[in-house]
């Protein structure tokens, strides 16, 4: 049944990505509180409903991810690898294809309700506040504003996470590593590794 310590918000957040990862759109929290060892109730109380859940975890979610997305490009001296591997942070946890996928769908279903697909835009709005700034200071002589080219890029990475889902080829943060290079270090021609 249930743990008999008590679980924390994120543990019961990080179950809920479990359970969207192994059943997509039709998860419920029964399979989150499985996922978790806890009581259904458990979670009920903690969220109120599986949309209150997800609410939480767009919110905490984001909170994590740009803090993972600064430090990774902190650890750079160099801006275009700042970037690139702030980028790279945007796919941690997708390493499976079909758990992708599932996630994925999960995102259709909450592009269809107005709070969720407010919280995933100021998501988004995030990912490019810390792109644009390491972007700015980048030395890309052929790249857009670095407000344009963060969302650009944003989109990119986006893209091929959805193509990765869909074809299954390789690894995706090679891929993504690959593609990204290959946007970024393109100078007129010319190419580098940071």
């Amino acid at each position: 049944m249930g743990r008999p310590q008590k679980i924390s918000d994120g543990e019961l957040m990080a179950a809920c990505e479990q359970a969207i990862g192994r059943y997509g759109p039709s998860f419920t929290l029964a399979r989150v509180a499985e996922e978790a060892d806890v009581s259904v109730s458990t979670v009920a109380g903690r969220f109120g409903s599986k949309h209150g859940l997800l609410l939480a975890m767009m919110s905490q979610g984001t909170e994590a991810l740009v803090a993972r997305m600064r430090r990774a490009g902190e650890a750079h001296s160099d801006p275009v690898a700042a970037v690139r591997d702030a980028l790279l942070t945007t796919t941690a946890g997708a390493d499976d294809p079909n758990t992708a996928a599932r996630h994925l769908a999960q995102l259709g279903t909450e592009l269809a309700d107005t709070r969720l697909r407010e919280s995933f835009a100021a998501q988004r709005r995030a990912v490019r506040s810390v792109l644009a700034p390491l972007l700015a200071t980048a030395d890309l002589p052929y790249a857009p504003p670095a407000h344009q080219a963060a969302g650009i890029l944003a989109a990119l990475v986006n893209g091929l996470l959805q193509d990765w889902a869909l074809s299954a080829e390789g690894d995706l943060a090679d891929r993504v590593r690959q593609d990204l290079d290959a946007v970024l270090l393109a100078r007129g021609g010319e190419g580098r590794t940071p």
